[in-house]
């Protein structure tokens, strides 16, 4: 879904997207993404921290990053 501040909202463990009130609700699960922020080449990113993380660690916490594309 798409909020007022340019940004939107993804589920780590689905990659839907959601409303801003969902990922307040669950900030441990959920990433905020700048819409038109352009591509990572399918880096994994924690769903936490907003940092990017290698392949291993996505593997081993799967419903807390995403990988972006």
């Amino acid at each position: 879904m798409k909020s007022g501040s340019g940004k939107t909202f993804r589920d780590a463990g689905s990659g839907q997207f959601v409303t801003k009130s969902q990922a307040t609700k669950h900030p441990k699960t959920t990433v905020s993404e700048t819409r038109g922020g352009g591509s990572t080449h399918g880096a994994h990113r924690s769903a936490i921290t907003g940092r990017f993380v290698g392949p291993a660690v996505a593997g081993r916490w799967p419903d807390r990053t995403i990988r972006d594309s």
